[in-house]
């Protein structure tokens, strides 16, 4: 029966947090959208079911929403309905997972969907906000959020096509989307140890506040996680989990591998990549694959708009034609290589107004239906939007976290169905500031 219930806003941070939980011992399952978790019936069966009985045998479960970037009615109502999910599994204590460079508008959705959250818990005391993840080079001092050391405000974030980040200040950034007041623990506090943050977090003048806190080094997240266990919510980056320590963690058994699920692929299947994200990082990524001498194919949006069908089975003949020749060299099929691609897209939204977002969502989505249909079972998604968009093209309805790729990316097994049959697929949903820049030659050796 599972103790923690994590919602995340959207599926490449479900993966990268429930990643972080299992490597601290707890045994965790991704599930996808805001369905009911109920346990399996005596003699029952089905998808539901070995959901429900995913979700009886987990140490924690974190809900896939695709939240982050939806209006913020519908993302306040998906969290809601998510929590009550995790409550009726057993849950007692919950964590709102949003992006370390904590991407949102001047609405939301971090703001409402944390109030709304701390109304359904009938929460009074102060509420931590931690987007600190350092093992990514997240980090946050003076109330001040820097990427690898720089301002956020002069990262790579600020070109972000749904969410440009221009401000560092995560305290001016939250105030205008929530009704609580805003207040900040600076490092100094956080070195002085748990007992210290705890009695900081406790004054009175701290009641109902949403508190940001510094945290630099995975020790300083360990001290708020140890100042907070009594918190009904926590909200931050997945950085915050490593903090945490498990059910699983033991001398003899330190929980990462008695808590990992096994690959559901095997060596020599076919794998394919699909790339929608325009962050800085997965360009990189594409330009080494295309370096490396992976196949590759670029969207072709005007052909899209054209004629879709005809635009995806190309892309889907392609992908075939390279297992044909060979397995060991997996296909990218990939929206954005420069910057000018992005902002051409972005300019003409084309015939009917279709954004080349959406278009692109859409195009990989097919790509992952038809290519998993004809044999794919080890699939590398970049983009957290894309991410969302494929796991619910594959109708997939649980993820069970397996071999870590790098810090916020892992493999995870699941069952697709698609074609009219199931099948087992192996997906590495990667969030698009996330990995090295071999990751998509490389992440496949992690795989047994």
């Amino acid at each position: 029966m599972p103790t923690l219930g994590a919602i995340a806003d959207d599926f490449t941070g479900a993966t990268d947090l429930a990643t972080t939980l299992v490597a601290r011992g707890f045994r965790t399952v991704v599930t996808v959208g805001a369905a009911p978790l109920a346990p399996p019936p005596a003699g029952g069966g089905g998808a539901a079911d070995a959901v429900g009985r995913a979700v009886r045998d987990a140490d924690a479960v974190v809900v896939a929403l695709k939240s982050r970037s939806a209006p913020a009615e519908e993302a306040v109502s998906d969290s809601l309905a998510a929590l009550e999910g995790l409550r009726a599994a057993g849950c007692a204590r919950f964590y709102f997972k949003y992006c370390s460079t904590f991407d949102s508008t001047p609405r939301g959705n971090i703001g409402p969907v944390t109030d709304a959250l701390l109304d359904a818990l009938g929460v009074t005391g102060p509420t931590v906000v931690v987007p600190s993840f350092p093992a990514t080079g997240r980090t946050v001092v003076d109330g001040l959020l820097y990427v690898h050391g720089e301002p956020l405000e002069d990262s790579p974030m600020r070109h972000h096509p749904l969410t440009p980040m221009r401000d560092s200040d995560v305290g001016r950034l939250l105030r205008p989307q929530t009704r609580r007041p805003v207040s900040l623990i600076a490092l100094g506090k956080v070195r002085e140890g748990p007992a210290a943050l705890r009695d900081a977090l406790g004054v009175p003048e701290l009641s109902g506040s949403l508190v940001v806190v510094d945290a630099v080094t995975e020790e300083d997240l360990g001290t708020i996680a140890a100042a907070t266990p009594d918190h009904p919510l926590v909200t931050g980056a997945a950085g915050l989990a490593a903090g945490l320590r498990g059910p699983r963690v033991t001398a003899a058994a330190p929980g990462p591998d008695t808590a990992r699920a096994p690959a559901a692929s095997r060596p020599g299947d076919p794998a394919l990549i699909l790339s929608g994200s325009a962050s800085a990082a997965t360009r990189a990524q594409v330009a080494h694959a295309r370096d490396a001498g992976l196949p590759c194919r670029k969207l072709d949006l005007d052909a899209l708009r054209g004629d879709f069908e005809a635009a995806v089975e190309d892309l889907v003949a392609f992908a075939r034609s390279c297992w044909e020749e060979s397995t060991d060299r997996p296909p990218l099929i990939y929206a954005v290589a420069d910057l000018a691609d992005l902002e051409t897209g972005d300019r003409d939204a084309g015939p009917g107004g279709v954004p080349a977002s959406a278009l692109v969502e859409k195009a990989l989505a097919a790509c992952a239906e038809r290519l998993v249909a004809a044999g794919a079972r080890r699939v590398l998604v970049a983009g957290g939007e894309t991410s969302g968009a494929v796991v619910t093209a594959l109708a997939v309805r649980a993820l069970s976290i397996g071999a870590p790729i790098a810090p916020g990316v892992t493999w995870a097994s699941a069952r697709s169905r698609v074609d009219g049959r199931e099948h087992g697929v192996d997906l590495a949903l990667k969030s698009g500031n996330f990995g090295a820049t071999e990751i998509f030659t490389e992440a496949w050796s992690t795989l047994a």
